[in-house]
């Protein structure tokens, strides 16, 4: 589901981008990849996170996909230049992907899964456009945070069947990927990264 303003204007500031610059360092620590990898991250917004990725993991080809038009449209020019020439935005839904089985290296997530209303569908998905071996590089936030008696009126999300983390950690390991050592959970979220090592 598209985002509502409020969540528009966080996802495109300043201090959204210094959170997603902290968020990739972890990333790269907990798992380097190689350059020239294929990467999709599902959810792009603005492309800003794209630009930060794309500064420290040097991919190959990065495809942004979103349901926002507006967002692809924003996205496009903001990585116009030579950071962006191995770079597509792409209109497209998280929940049925718009590419074949193990396309790429690593998929990207900056809390977009809990947005959608069949969050496992999404989840089994980019396990399914995942290759093995490959990285999914995560941040995920839980309903404490999104959904308590203020952002509830403030922030629009799916109401039924949220998420908290052992839920969505059973789900990542029934699709066949491993949480890697060294995540870091609190009430509110997850940041992590995990490699598909099986099918489900």
């Amino acid at each position: 589901m598209e985002v509502n303003w409020p969540e528009r204007w966080w996802c495109r500031s300043f201090a959204r981008k210094i959170a997603q610059r902290f968020e990739v360092a972890f990333f790269r620590a907990t798992r380097p990849m190689l350059s020239g990898a294929r990467v999709l991250e599902i959810g792009c917004g603005d492309g800003g996170g794209a630009g930060i990725f794309s500064r420290v993991f040097a991919p190959g080809l990065y495809h942004g996909l979103d349901v926002d038009p507006a967002m692809i449209r924003v996205a496009s020019k903001r990585l116009a230049g030579p950071l962006g020439r191995n770079t597509a935005f792409v209109l497209g839904d998280a929940e049925r992907l718009p590419y074949g089985t193990d396309a790429f290296d690593a998929v990207v997530n900056f809390g977009i899964i809990h947005h959608l209303p069949d969050w496992r569908r999404g989840v089994a998905e980019l396990a399914r456009v995942l290759r093995p071996g490959g990285a999914f590089y995560f941040e995920e936030i839980y309903p404490p945070l999104y959904a308590n008696p203020l952002f509830r009126i403030i922030l629009a999300h799916p109401r039924k069947d949220r998420f908290d983390g052992p839920q969505f950690r059973e789900v990542l390991r029934s699709q066949g990927l491993t949480l890697l050592p060294g995540y870091r959970e609190s009430r509110f979220g997850i940041l992590g990264v995990a490699v598909k090592t099986g099918r489900p």
